[in-house]
């Protein structure tokens, strides 16, 4: 069974999400799904892993955020707080269904928020990541430059270009919304399995964050791909991250 729903933030913004439960046993585990920055519900990866998790019949819900792919909300407004909102709101959305054994993926900018929102809740039961940003000021300072952070604050907004050459608009709030979302802090009250994959060619997330933040966690596993960036653009790097992950899930599950 697979079906598009909808269900609302904190403030009453509808979000758009896809449910998918091959078993329909709610005493079976279920996987939220978070995609990257400017992606959508729609990406490879988190369609690759519902494919590869239904067919060992674990249910997977992947939405879309604040701002992103079919949800609603505009967004330059879109911070990490409300990402993290996001997340708690569609783990709330399955506890109403039935479902109580309930993990959580994120992939970069959905790893970070999938980080902070793990850190609020008793919900969880694992937590998978991907390249994820464990603290972005320390990122965009080592990504963008103390220049261009100044001239971020000095003209409130900033445009993003992502991988397909898309710009997007990002507003100083984002920024200023950082010092609420200390992934190395919030790792520290995070005692479920977690699984971390990280390429050492990431351009876009260091990988020393995702090495740091693993040595905090008292239950964590990392892998390091020798030669992946952001995208696991490498022959086999892409597959062999997908196995990665699903198989952790798959054996914690």
């Amino acid at each position: 069974m697979r079906e598009k729903i909808y269900f609302n933030d904190s403030k009453g913004i509808k979000l758009c999400g896809v449910f998918s439960d091959p078993a329909g046993d709610i005493s079976r585990p279920v996987i939220i799904l978070c995609h990257g920055f400017t992606t959508s519900k729609e990406s490879f990866t988190t369609i690759k892993l519902e494919e590869r998790l239904n067919k060992e019949n674990i249910a997977t819900f992947r939405f879309d955020f604040f701002g992103h792919g079919e949800s609603e909300g505009d967004f330059p407004e879109i911070t990490i707080s409300e990402g993290v909102d996001d997340i708690l709101r569609s783990i709330d959305y399955l506890k109403a269904l039935g479902y109580s054994k309930i993990g959580l993926f994120g992939s970069s900018f959905g790893g970070g928020c999938s980080i902070m929102a793990a850190s609020k809740t008793d919900d969880l039961y694992l937590l998978a990541l991907k390249s994820p940003v464990s603290n972005y000021y320390e990122r965009d300072l080592a990504v963008l430059g103390q220049d261009e952070l100044e001239k971020w604050k000095k003209e409130g907004c900033r445009f993003h270009i992502n991988a397909k050459g898309t710009k997007f608009k990002m507003n100083y709030t984002f920024f200023e919304d950082y010092a609420n979302n200390d992934g190395y802090e919030e790792a520290k009250k995070i005692s479920i399995p977690v699984f971390i994959i990280h390429g050492n060619k990431d351009e876009a997330v260091p990988v020393e964050q995702s090495v740091k933040i693993s040595k905090i966690f008292p239950n964590c596993r990392l892998e390091i791909i020798d030669g992946a960036d952001h995208r696991y653009s490498g022959e086999g790097q892409f597959d062999r991250m997908i196995e990665l992950v699903s198989g952790f899930i798959i054996k914690n599950s």
